[in-house]
């Protein structure tokens, strides 16, 4: 197979599946899930899925081009770039992250990349972009080269998208995951034969970039529901955050992304994150791990409630405010929620 060949090269031998029993034969890839809700699962695609999913992405970007691999290739963002560098025939470009991810590394892997013929396409999640912008120097004037920057795996703060295309880079915002092999809704409109729908507040998917099944498990049926809470607003979706992370605080429903929205939308904030933890009064109580611009200078506790207290509710307000320095990540770049609960043990 032209695809597994070309893949057998540039992918971890352990993404590579021969396939297994019944249904499971149809396989290309078993790859990993980062393990959001219960424990990881391996999710099993087929070369068809992979490809659509490439095909579909360069019909709404504009065409084929030449890709930047920004992300590490064992996680499907990363696979699916170098799957559709496969699709255009193209060689990719390659970011060196063995020391973590830099805006001077970035800058680096991008130039020979912008030199060839375009488009030039690359996928970061958003804390890289985030990086990127703060550095403000050779790596967000490499990104702004791009013809699109495709940016996912955890949703994106609108302030931190406002101020990247403010400052000139093509963003697309992906909605996605393994199991549709990769990002499927674009800036909030499904790839062409991807449809979305909402039932009890869930978004479902079908399509054919949806994933065969997990390994050991059932099929896949025609939908596949998700984690997560969403609305379609004349046909564009909007995620609301993942169901399993509400929290319910002395009987009030909190959604955290609400709350990390407004906090993250204050000056001095570069990120935040918001969860609850255990609490014998309230059940749950709202805490936040906020990321300062300037540590040194974080911004006051005081204002963060009251804007939060302002714009979602009193009961929404964190009873407690950790600073850091970065966001403790997993996988190719969600924030790891369960890590941030335990810095208020």
């Amino acid at each position: 197979m032209k695809l597994r060949d070309a893949l057998a090269d540039v992918l971890d031998p352990g993404l590579l599946t021969d396939g297994g029993p019944g249904w499971e034969a149809d396989a290309l890839l078993a790859v990993p899930t980062s393990g959001s809700t219960g424990g990881p699962k391996t999710v099993l695609l087929s070369a068809e899925a992979l490809v659509v999913s490439a095909e579909a992405t360069h019909a709404r970007l504009g065409g084929p081009g030449t890709w930047l691999l920004a992300l590490p290739p064992t996680h499907i963002a990363g696979v699916q770039v170098l799957v559709r560098s496969v699709v255009a025939g193209t060689e990719p470009g390659r970011t060196d992250l063995s020391a973590g991810f830099r805006a001077s590394g970035f800058a680096a892997a991008a130039r020979p990349v912008l030199a060839e013929p375009g488009p030039h396409y690359t996928a970061l999640v958003p804390t890289q972009l985030a990086r990127l912008i703060a550095a403000d120097g050779p790596g967000l004037a490499a990104v702004r080269g791009f013809d699109a920057v495709l940016v996912g795996g955890a949703a994106t703060p609108p302030h931190l998208l406002a101020r990247g295309r403010e400052l000139g880079v093509r963003l697309v915002t992906t909605y996605g995951m393994s199991e549709t092999a990769g990002g499927c809704v674009y800036d909030g409109v499904p790839l062409d034969g991807v449809r979305v729908r909402i039932v009890d507040g869930r978004v479902e998917l079908a399509g054919p970039t949806l994933a065969l099944g997990y390994r050991g498990g059932e099929r896949f049926g025609e939908w596949f529901r998700t984690d997560d809470l969403g609305v379609l607003d004349d046909g564009v979706l909007r995620v609301l955050g993942r169901a399993d992370d509400v929290i319910v605080t002395g009987g009030e429903k909190v959604d955290p992304a609400a709350v990390e929205r407004v906090l993250a939308a204050r000056p001095g904030v570069l990120e935040a994150c918001v969860v609850g933890v255990p609490d014998a009064e309230w059940g749950q109580v709202v805490v936040a791990v906020v990321v300062a611009v300037d540590p040194a200078d974080p911004p006051a506790v005081e204002g963060l409630a009251a804007a939060v207290r302002a714009e979602v509710g009193r009961f929404a307000v964190p009873k407690r405010v950790a600073f850091a320095d970065a966001l403790p990540l997993r996988g190719p770049g969600k924030v790891d929620r369960t890590a941030v609960a335990h810095t208020f043990e």
